[in-house]
């Protein structure tokens, strides 16, 4: 089945070439130019990703990210012209799963698109779809967390990083090892991408087991799964 990209750009030219590269990709892609329509059309096309520019004219794109947030765990690409290290971190921090700075190559962005897609495909295809640790379950084929009769959904990225640490208890990855897991393209990228994931999945887990910090920071290095923390 053909994967369905959802193009929110208000730029016309660039969202038709951006289109045109990847209908040769064989997706199947719909373009909205306004981010007053974006989430109408989000909910009639039901895409599998969503290719999001920041500057949109009467909604932004930070404000569409959180609402798609709100009711789904669809992939988010956020493309912006804005090059500040804070605001490449800021689509991270709302809950999107990669960032694109402009100006790019149309052939960046399909590969980051197919990246991206495979991750998510690999994760629910795999055969060991459930793991268990002190009363926590992860669940790869639904990208969530279970915690007694709690439920919590992760994106593609944040599901990767916390499963990197879920599978080896009381290992310590410095940042790089943990980059090097959900990002495959060797990309050089602050040491906060990091953080900001790991702020995000630590908000998702206290949700559903506030008591229960699994994560932890160690200074200096990076993070660890405690499995006596949970």
């Amino acid at each position: 089945m053909q994967s369905r990209i959802l193009i929110i750009e208000d730029e016309v030219k660039l969202a038709d070439i951006l289109a045109k590269y990847l209908m040769q990709s064989d997706y199947v892609v719909e373009v909205v130019h306004d981010g007053a329509d974006a989430m109408a059309m989000f909910e009639r096309f039901k895409p599998d990703l969503i290719l999001l520019d920041l500057m949109l004219p009467h909604v932004d794109g930070i404000a569409i990210c959180q609402q798609v947030r709100a009711h789904s765990i669809v992939p988010i690409v956020m493309t912006t012209a804005k090059v500040e290290e804070v605001d490449r971190l800021l689509g991270l921090e709302i809950g999107a799963d990669d960032y694109i700075c402009k100006p790019y190559s149309p052939r960046e962005v399909v590969a980051r698109v197919k990246a991206l897609l495979r991750r998510v495909a690999f994760m629910q295809s795999s055969d060991i779809s459930i793991q268990q640790r002190a009363g926590l379950s992860l669940d790869e084929h639904t990208l969530s967390a279970c915690y007694g009769d709690h439920k919590v959904s992760f994106t593609a990225v944040e599901f990767q990083l916390f499963y990197k640490l879920f599978s080896q208890p009381g290992r310590i990855y410095n940042r790089e090892q943990l980059m090097d897991s959900i990002y495959d393209d060797a990309r050089i990228v602050s040491d906060r991408t990091i953080d900001s994931h790991i702020k995000k999945v630590r908000k998702k887990l206290a949700a559903i087991a506030p008591n229960a910090e699994c994560i932890h920071s160690i200074y200096g290095v990076g993070y660890k799964f405690e499995q006596t923390a949970v």
